[in-house]
């Protein structure tokens, strides 16, 4: 075989003989599975390796490998339109891969939108006008090792939580 590849963190790469092989070894959700294997027949590739935290997908067609992870898959270049189903899938610029793209698989809904859908949600809701403010909570107790509760005249000895000591037996 004469392909391109690395070792993984644990010095060590093995290929996969499948697409459903490499994802169930790296546990990758099932809801994902449809969605990747359309992903990677658009781009073509010809092998999947295990890179230890993400499987390389190496395309058929010269381009840069893709890295497909538990939720996302990224190496995707700038001007490359991959549709899925009918729909082009919208490319973020990739932060630890600089020139290339990823996309979010769907399962993993990006924190942004989760948060985003919940403001609107929030917002929507007639009732949230008419709740009450919370009351402020109480101030915490304090730890039972910072508890003070003086020292005996005679013996000074720490007192208990009673006021007594040992000498008051």
């Amino acid at each position: 075989m004469n392909e391109v590849q690395g070792p993984t963190p644990a010095g060590t790469s093995r290929p996969y003989r499948s697409l459903a092989e490499a994802l169930r070894a790296h546990r990758i959700p099932v809801e994902n599975h449809e969605f990747i294997a359309a992903v990677t027949d658009a781009v073509g590739i010809s092998s999947y390796i295990d890179r230890g935290r993400y499987i390389e997908a190496i395309r058929r067609s010269p381009g840069a490998p893709l890295h497909i992870g538990r939720s996302y898959i990224n190496g995707f270049e700038a001007d490359e339109q991959v549709s899925v189903a009918g729909r082009v899938l919208p490319l973020l610029p990739s932060e630890g891969r600089a020139p290339y793209f990823y996309v979010h698989q769907p399962s993993a809904v990006p924190a942004a939108s989760a948060s985003a859908r919940a403001a609107r949600t929030r917002a929507s809701a007639p009732r949230a006008a008419s709740r009450p403010a919370p009351e402020p909570r109480a101030a915490r107790a304090t730890d039972l090792s910072q508890r003070d509760y003086g020292v005996c005249d005679t013996c000074f000895m720490v007192k208990n939580a009673a006021g007594r000591c040992g000498c008051d037996e």
